[in-house]
């Protein structure tokens, strides 16, 4: 099917595109972008003046909850969710029930997602075996299985032994180890940021210090192996520029952040606030600073939504007991939107983290408009306003600490494969 769509301001922050054009596709690709070839008719026209057209956003986090978590949400409902937040590829960590350590689950999994002909998903295997961090996976059948890289996610590993081993034998066959940097010792039970609020609030904290000795380790370990390494959700100022140094020496390691970390900070939490108990805690203001100057210059290379749906039960009770996790697919783009603006960004600087340097991150071919490029598109309104109602929102996950915050940004269309899948 051909199709086109007609003066749309096309911001590809791969190629540093942004004007007024039109975008041909055929065959699922882009075959133009500005001027139509000659004598070429499309099947469909899409008039879009005034909307923003951009690559499908790519999400380097979201949990699905399938298998095993089916109450939670299902594979079906977060891929609907997805495309109402123009995401068209996304990475699923392997934390399912049972994780995803055996290729048969992980085909299960990326059959299921491609029958339903939604969102592209890129399952991340488990570093472990039931993520137990006792014996390795086997991270070469997982690999050809589909997995794009190899997660405990925020499950510990006993030490640093088998973290070496891990390390060792991913980089003999050159994959991509994923780890959440917190040492489980420092950690402990806390529950919230050491600082003034957890302290007043008498909640079971987390130091900064859990993040950067696991961050040190990490760096060390990769220097002896060789490995490469993505550190997943950042959380504070200092591990941030613990990888700035790391990158300066020209170690292969790629980070990202969540979006709720850009906007929030361990204030929010307020009196017990359950939507707040997030993994990795919210931090100090000062963190939320640092995060956001090091995803704008570069340091860290991808924001995520940190996807994770649960149940209206889970979060109706004490703070420290309230499952961590709240639902983020539909906010990523207005949540990014809205730090680029305050940061003073372009609308492709902007867009960059989550377009083509996300899909670097996961090494998949997305995340530009390039022609011949697969034609996974997001057409949204730069100044549409909306108000965040969790029961207005596509996921069967209602959990938002984002709840009655006006956004401006709304997807208006989502293209995949050339073909539209969502349209509001």
């Amino acid at each position: 099917m051909k199709v086109e769509i007609r003066n749309a301001r096309v911001v590809d922050p791969a190629t540093g595109l942004d004007r007024t054009a039109s975008i041909a596709i055929a065959q699922g690709r882009i075959v133009a972008v500005g001027k139509v070839p000659d004598g070429w008719r499309a099947d469909e026209t899409i008039e879009a003046q005034g909307l923003v057209a951009c690559p499908g956003l790519v999400d380097v986090s979201a949990r699905l909850r399938e298998p095993g978590y089916e109450y939670k949400a299902t594979l079906e409902s977060e891929l609907r969710a997805a495309l109402a937040g123009g995401v068209t590829t996304l990475a699923c960590p392997p934390d399912t029930d049972p994780p995803l350590d055996e290729p048969g689950l992980v085909e299960m999994l990326t059959r299921r997602a491609a029958s339903l002909d939604m969102a592209r998903v890129c399952p991340l295997g488990a570093l472990t075996l039931g993520l137990r961090g006792e014996r390795l996976a086997e991270m070469a059948e997982l690999a050809e299985a589909g997995c794009v890289g190899f997660f405990q996610g925020n499950a510990p590993l006993p030490d640093s032994a088998m973290l070496l081993q891990a390390m060792r034998y991913a980089a003999t066959f050159g994959f991509t180890v994923w780890l959440r940097p917190e040492d489980a010792h420092l950690a402990g039970a806390g529950v919230a940021h050491e600082g003034e609020v957890a302290t007043r609030l008498g909640l079971a904290s987390i130091p900064t210090i859990a993040e950067t000795v696991a961050l040190r380790t990490i760096i060390e370990l990769m220097a002896e192996t060789g490995a490469r390494v993505h550190v997943a959700r950042l959380s504070s100022a200092a591990g941030a520029a613990l990888v700035a140094q790391a990158k300066a020496a020209g170690a292969p390691i790629t980070c990202d952040v969540a979006v709720s970390h850009l906007h929030l900070c361990d204030r929010d939490i307020g009196d017990f606030n359950a939507q707040c108990r997030l993994v990795p805690p919210l931090r100090d203001p000062s963190d939320r600073a640092g995060l956001r100057r090091s995803l704008a210059d570069g340091t860290i290379d991808a924001v995520c939504s940190d996807h994770s749906p649960v149940d209206d039960d889970a979060k109706l009770v004490p703070f420290a007991e309230a499952q961590p996790g709240a639902t983020g697919l539909e906010l990523l783009l207005p949540l990014t939107l809205q730090w680029g603006r305050e940061t003073g960004l372009d609308l492709a600087a902007t867009l960059l983290p989550v377009t083509s340097r996300a899909a670097q991150v996961l090494g998949v071919q997305a995340g530009t408009l390039a022609v011949g490029a697969l034609a996974d598109v997001c057409l949204f309104d730069p100044l549409k306003p909306w108000v965040v109602r969790p029961e207005a929102l596509v996921s069967q996950g209602r959990n938002t600490p984002f709840e009655g915050l006006e956004l401006v940004g709304r997807v208006v269309r989502t293209i995949v494969g050339g073909r539209t899948v969502y349209g509001a």
